[in-house]
C-alpha cells in the first residue's frame, strides 16, 4: 500500500486578495514569492512616476498616476490567480490522496 503525505494547505485565496489589496506586493509575499511581488512593485513606481511627467497638470491623481494603478490592479489580479490555482491543486490533490469509497472528503464524515 503506497502512503500519501498530504502538503500543509496553502493560504487562503481571499486572505491573499485582501493582502494585496491593502499592501501591494504583500499578497505575493504571503504565496512565497516575494521577488515577483518586488517586480511589480517596482514596476508600479516606475509607471507612476513617468504617467505622472507625462500627464497633463488638470488630470485627476488617478489620471496622472494612470500607469501605477494598472499595475497595482495586475498585480492584485496576479496574486489572487495564483493562489486561486494553488489552492486548486491542493484540493485536488487532497481528494485524490483520500481512501474513502467515496472520494469526496464531505461525504466520509
Amino acid at each position: 500500500m503506497i502512503s500519501r503525505t498530504t502538503s500543509p494547505a496553502p493560504p487562503n485565496p481571499c486572505f491573499v486578495l485582501g493582502a494585496a489589496i491593502v499592501l501591494p506586493g504583500s499578497g505575493h509575499v504571503a504565496l512565497g514569492v516575494p521577488v515577483r511581488g518586488l517586480r511589480f512593485l517596482f514596476f508600479m513606481v516606475i509607471l507612476a512616476w513617468v504617467t505622472a511627467k507625462i500627464a497633463p497638470a488638470d488630470a485627476s491623481f488617478i489620471g496622472r498616476h494612470a500607469g501605477g494603478v494598472l499595475i497595482y490592479a495586475l498585480s492584485i489580479l496576479d496574486a489572487y490567480k495564483i493562489a486561486r490555482i494553488r489552492h486548486a491543486k491542493w484540493v485536488h490533490n487532497t481528494r485524490q490522496g483520500s481512501n474513502s469509497a467515496s472520494g469526496d472528503p464531505q461525504l466520509d464524515l
